[in-house]
């Protein structure tokens, strides 16, 4: 696909990993629209805004300036939730996708034929986030994540007590908890558990909680504005108080003020500890079995918080030293992915004919895949094929769109009858057709219409009598008037007209082109032709 090619850029939703691609798109030749919801756009300005602010890469050297940021900000228009949008023919809205604030899943309509695009998407509604919607209609083409596969994940209760109760286990024992999560989506609804639960252990309230983020603190001042794009519990809290103004948790600035004295919990960026504060402090606490590490979302191969799920007795540091590896390492996953069950109901419920998996690792999105295949194998009543392509490797689906034509403006006063032959002009929007009659045209179009009148002069000798006869002979409707000042015979309702001048000697024939009347003009032109050769 060439760069410049898409007419429009839908963004699902934005999380830390993944913002520095959209600006960078923004920067090449592509000159389409770019849509994403209100709170989308706000935590992009924030993200982008803090990369540039806290990056010590020289200027020469940086992806994008503040400059540039400016610049992306005025290209992207806002959409709300089932808001339909119509972008050359193509139209799209979103629904509620869950996952993290803001994000959406993207229905698009391109001649007749549905796409639904999940994007990552949850089936569960957590603390402060609706669970993703089920669409009103059913895509022909459903493209959705696979990231979790099989798996199906804890319940939430359940899922939500281990959470609370090993971080009390570790702060009893006299022990620092770490929390390594993204500054953004999984952060705020772990913040949101934390504060609950301390809220009701009066015996933890000397134990401090510490968010180190300032990029969670500027994104918390968003969730702080889009109450209204989150859960029923969150607006009912509103009413009283606001949930995200905790009251037993604080925000740790700079590690320069952190005095590491007893129990804590700290929740620190990067998730994956590959850098930043979370590994800074995983290194420093590592070796005390008192401490403990809770990782709370999903981990990529490669990175630090996925080896240490695999219990090795040392880790190596960034300056390459060996530790040995003495905390408690737990995880608890807080993903807000759909996992096996959300996934298939999601799609037992669409029944879509074919489904393309996408975002997920190869031998995971194998397993969902043979899963899927292997529950609608046998399904005489659902013919659904799934789709589980490499990078880069097209998926080619054939349908046969809808062709109606919409009848518009004054041809639509008066109802059709059987049989009846409407006639007008076609106009093509997109992949939508409508009929108009030609003098509507400037009124639905850009478009104006234009006639161009033919007249042809031959010389004739015959006396005017001669040739109203002859026409007459033609057509039974010949009628003599004056144009011009001078005698004619019009024939064929009128449509063509031949002006006698007897002082000239001359006839001309004149009409206003179209197929029909250019064969009544002939039919004129070779009865006068005949009387010329024999009169």
């Amino acid at each position: 696909m060439h760069i410049r090619s898409p007419r429009a850029l839908a963004l699902s939703h934005l999380v830390r990993e993944k913002h520095n691609i959209v600006l960078c798109y923004l920067q090449t030749t592509f000159k389409g629209r770019v849509f994403m919801t209100h709170a989308t756009k706000a935590i992009y300005r924030w993200l982008l805004s803090d990369y540039i602010k806290v990056s010590n890469i020289s200027t020469d050297h940086m992806l994008y300036s503040e400059k540039d940021l400016e610049k992306s900000m005025d290209k992207i228009e806002t959409v709300n939730f089932h808001q339909e949008v119509d972008v050359n023919g193509v139209k799209f809205w979103c629904y509620h996708a869950g996952h993290v604030l803001g994000a959406a899943m993207v229905m698009m309509e391109i001649a007749g034929v549905k796409i639904l695009y999940t994007g990552d998407f949850s089936r569960v509604e957590d603390r402060h986030l609706m669970a993703a919607e089920i669409p009103s209609v059913s895509p022909d083409l459903l493209i959705t994540e696979s990231t979790y596969g099989t798996h199906v994940h804890e319940k939430r209760d359940i899922r939500e007590a281990r959470f609370t109760g090993t971080i009390h286990d570790i702060v009893a024992r006299g022990g620092r908890c770490l929390i390594p999560v993204f500054a953004l989506g999984r952060a705020q609804e772990l913040l949101l558990i934390l504060d609950e639960y301390w809220a009701s252990h009066p015996e933890l309230h000397d134990i401090p909680i510490y968010y180190a983020s300032s990029l969670a603190k500027k994104c918390m001042a968003v969730y702080q504005t889009y109450i209204g794009a989150m859960n029923e519990n969150i607006r009912r809290q509103i009413a009283v108080s606001n949930p995200f103004v905790f009251k037993h948790i604080s925000n740790l600035k700079s590690i320069d003020q952190f005095d590491d004295v007893g129990p804590c919990v700290i929740m620190a960026s990067p998730g994956m500890m590959q850098s930043g504060l979370s590994r800074q402090l995983f290194e420093t606490w590592c070796t005390d079995k008192r401490n403990g590490v809770i990782v709370a979302g999903y981990c990529v191969e490669g990175t630090l918080a996925k080896f240490v799920l695999s219990e090795p007795s040392e880790i190596v540091t960034l300056s390459g030293q060996k530790l040995p590896l003495r905390m408690s390492v737990d995880y608890i996953s807080f993903s807000a992915h759909t996992d096996y069950e959300q996934t298939s109901e999601f799609i037992r419920i669409l029944k879509p004919p074919h489904v393309v998996l996408v975002h997920g690792e190869q031998n995971e999105m194998a397993r969902l895949r043979a899963a899927l295949v292997r529950e609608y194998e046998d399904n005489e009543e659902i013919n659904m094929e799934i789709h589980s392509p490499r990078n880069t490797q097209a998926v080619e689906l054939y349908y046969r769109g809808e062709k109606m034509a919409k009848v518009m403006g004054s041809l639509a006063t008066k109802p059709p009858h059987e049989g009846q032959t409407l006639s007008g002009v076609l106009i093509k929007r997109g992949f939508n057709y409508h009929l108009i009659d030609p003098a509507d045209l400037s009124s639905y179009t850009e478009l104006t219409t234009s006639s161009i009148q033919q007249r042809q002069m031959l010389k004739f000798h015959s006396p005017f009598s001669l040739l109203h006869h002859c026409l007459n002979q033609l057509t039974s409707d010949a009628e003599i008037k004056m144009l011009h000042g001078k005698r004619a015979v019009c024939v064929f309702g009128g449509s063509v007209s031949v002006i006698y001048d007897d002082s000239a000697e001359t006839v001309s024939i004149e009409w206003d082109a179209d197929s029909v009347t250019d064969m009544y003009a002939d039919a004129v032109l070779s009865v006068i032709l005949q009387i010329v050769s024999d009169p």
